[in-house]
C-alpha cells in the first residue's frame, strides 16, 4: 500500500514538472533594442536597453525566478548551478507584470540598477556590437530560448517573426505589443498567422461548449432540485393531522393580535388600571380555551359490550294458561296445551 502511495505522489510530482515545464517553454525572446536613444523610457525618463519577451500560449504563467544572460560561458554543461546562477540576471519576484497572460509581452530594461525597479536588470548589453542572450527556467539549466544578436544601428530592434529573426527600423519597433503589425491585415489573416496549426481555436471551442454543458446542467440540477422540494411540502401541508395545528396556530395568532390591540389602547390612552389588563388576559385565555380542540383523528372505534342478551335462557318464550271469565256468559275458551 506504502509503495502504491510513493509511486501515485511520483507520477503526480512528475505530471506537475511536466506541466511547469511545458509552460515555461511558451514564454520566449520577441524582441530586443541595445542601442537606445529615442525609444521608449522607464520610470525615471532614461533610455536604456531592453528586452522583451511574449507569452506565445493561451494561458498565464509567471516568469518570476527565470533568468536571462549574456554569458556564453554558462553554456558549458560542466558548470555548477552557483555558477552558472552568478552570471546570470534573475527576474525578481514582486513584480505584477511578471505573471504574463496569454499572447501579451513584458520589457525589462537592462544595463541598469534592480534598485530602480522589479524590471530593471544589471545584465550588460553592448551597444553595438554582436551579443548572445540566452533565456533560463528557474533551475538555471535548462536553455529555453536563445538569439544571437548582430551589430545594429541606434534604435533598430532585433525582432521574432514566427520562426525567423529580422532587423527593424527605428519607426517600427514594437515594444510591448506584437511585431509586425499591419494595418490592411483581415482579421481571418491575422488568426493565421498567430494560430497556424488551428489549436488554440480548436481549445477555445471545445471550452465553450464544455461551459455550456456546465451551466446547463446546473441549471437542471438546481430546478428538479427546487421542484422535488416543493412536492415533499404540498405532501406535508396536506397531511389531515397539520390541519388542526395550523387552525390552533391562526386562532392563537388572531388572540395575540386583539390582546396587543386592547393593550396598545391602554397604553396610549393611560386610564386602565391593572383589574382591565387582568380582564382582557382572562378573557384571551377564555376564547382561547373554547375555540382550540385537541387533535381528532377522524377514526371511529367501536367496543363491545357485554349483555344478557347471549344468554341461552332469554331466547325462550313461556306461554302461561289464559284466565278464564268468572261470567256464566262469556263462551267456554278450551286451552291450548303449553308451547315449549
Amino acid at each position: 500500500m506504502n509503495s502504491f502511495r510513493l509511486l501515485l505522489c511520483g507520477i503526480m510530482l512528475a505530471s506537475a514538472s511536466a506541466g511547469m515545464a511545458q509552460g515555461a517553454k511558451n514564454i520566449r525572446l520577441n524582441e530586443i533594442l541595445p542601442n537606445n536613444t529615442a525609444s521608449i523610457q522607464d520610470e525615471f525618463g532614461q533610455r536604456e536597453a531592453w528586452i522583451e519577451l511574449e507569452n506565445t500560449s493561451f494561458t498565464t504563467y509567471n516568469i518570476r525566478g527565470m533568468y536571462l544572460t549574456t554569458d556564453r560561458s554558462v553554456l558549458d554543461p560542466q558548470m555548477s548551478v552557483p555558477e552558472r546562477i552568478k552570471r546570470m540576471s534573475v527576474i525578481p519576484n514582486g513584480e505584477p507584470r511578471t505573471q504574463i497572460t496569454g499572447r501579451q509581452h513584458v520589457v525589462f530594461f537592462c544595463n541598469s540598477n534592480p534598485a530602480q525597479g522589479k524590471l530593471h536588470l544589471s545584465l550588460s548589453i553592448p551597444m553595438s556590437e554582436p551579443v548572445w542572450i540566452g533565456f533560463y527556467n528557474g533551475n538555471a539549466v535548462e536553455l529555453i530560448d536563445s538569439v544571437t544578436v548582430p551589430a545594429l544601428a541606434a534604435d533598430q530592434s532585433y525582432a521574432r517573426h514566427g520562426n525567423t529573426w529580422s532587423i527593424k527600423s527605428p519607426e517600427n519597433v514594437t515594444p510591448g505589443i506584437e511585431n509586425f503589425i499591419k494595418t490592411d491585415e483581415t482579421k481571418d489573416a491575422k488568426l493565421k498567422r498567430e494560430d497556424p496549426h488551428g489549436f488554440g481555436i480548436t481549445l477555445l471551442a471545445m471550452g465553450i461548449v464544455f461551459f455550456c454543458l456546465a451551466v446547463l446542467f446546473l441549471f437542471f440540477w438546481i430546478f428538479g432540485l427546487i421542484m422535488r422540494n416543493l412536492e415533499t411540502a404540498k405532501k406535508v401541508v396536506n397531511t389531515q393531522p397539520i390541519k388542526p395545528i395550523t387552525k390552533t396556530v391562526e386562532v392563537t395568532h388572531d388572540i395575540a393580535h386583539a390582546t396587543g390591540n386592547i393593550l396598545q389602547d391602554g397604553l396610549k390612552t393611560k386610564g386602565i388600571d391593572k383589574e382591565v389588563y387582568i380582564a382582557v388576559i382572562s378573557m384571551a385565555l377564555k376564547q382561547y380555551q373554547d375555540d382550540v380542540h385537541d387533535v381528532e383523528s377522524g377514526i371511529i372505534t367501536i367496543k363491545s359490550h357485554q349483555t344478557g342478551w347471549s344468554e341461552e335462557s332469554s331466547q325462550m318464550t313461556h306461554f302461561s294458561k289464559p284466565v278464564i271469565p268468572t261470567s256464566h256468559n262469556a263462551p267456554q275458551i278450551p286451552t291450548s296445551p303449553e308451547i315449549r
